[in-house]
């Protein structure tokens, strides 16, 4: 995969930063992106001191304006962009449906659906320039992208909602070398999960397989999807579960 492009947003910890380490060192040039400059600073530095390649946009996923900016960046600076990993998202704490404040419901289809579409609209727009080369997107949706948990009524409708984005544009582009997938990653051990099992928002999870899924099983899967080895797989929504949606 050497010579290839690729964008990694919601860089900086868990999914995103694992990801973008096993693309570098897969010899792909990374642009990773996300809205502190100060860890995506110190991410790029950590790469570009094995000798691989990346940069970095600060970027607000939600801003369109941002999202324009970062795809044009990561054009002017490696040259074409073949692969996109659209990871960064947000989890709310749990809150029953009737209680969900309308701005908080809001903020969680804006910051996981609205901002897949975002980035999609211009990743599309370079990856189709690729002609016969093509490339891949793949979206992080969840586990919460396929079934259903009391008090999780935003973050899964977002969810679901990106697998249905994915599914849409992998028919419209699938003639056009462009294959677009969907990972649905379980339970991760990330920062962020670490510090809502702290607080008490969510429950540690062992899932069948008996533990929480590592960050770099989910960025594994995701190079994989972008690969020859899955050339012929697209508009699939991957459970990276541990089993979890087989019970």
């Amino acid at each position: 995969m050497g010579g290839k492009v690729a964008i990694i947003t919601g860089a900086t910890s868990g999914i995103g930063k694992a990801s973008a380490k096993i693309f570098a060192r897969a010899g792909i040039s990374v642009m990773l992106a996300a809205r502190r400059e100060n860890l995506l600073k110190e991410l790029v530095d950590s790469i570009r001191a094995e000798g691989l390649n990346a940069d970095y946009s600060v970027c607000d996923v939600t801003n369109e304006t941002q999202v324009k900016n970062m795809e044009e960046k990561t054009v002017e600076k490696f040259g074409r962009l073949d692969y996109a990993f659209n990871n960064a998202g947000i989890m709310p704490d749990d809150i029953e449906t009737a209680d969900l404040p309308t701005t908080e419901f809001d903020k969680v289809i804006d910051a996981n659906l609205r901002s897949m579409f975002l980035c999609m609209k211009y990743e599309l727009k370079e990856i189709l320039k690729n002609g016969e080369s093509g490339g891949a997107i793949v979206n992080n949706s969840s586990i919460g992208g396929i079934i259903g948990v009391p008090g999780r009524a935003a973050y899964h409708a977002s969810k679901h909602g990106v697998i249905g984005l994915t599914k849409c544009a992998a028919l419209e582009y699938a003639t056009r070398n462009i294959r677009i997938n969907a990972v649905c990653p379980a339970t991760i051990k990330t920062p962020m999960v670490e510090r809502m099992i702290e607080s008490g928002a969510i429950k540690e999870i062992a899932e069948p397989i008996g533990r929480m899924g590592r960050p770099e099983e989910v960025g594994e899967t995701v190079l994989w999807l972008c690969g020859n080895g899955a050339s012929f797989i697209t508009g699939q929504s991957i459970p990276v579960d541990g089993g979890y949606t087989i019970q």
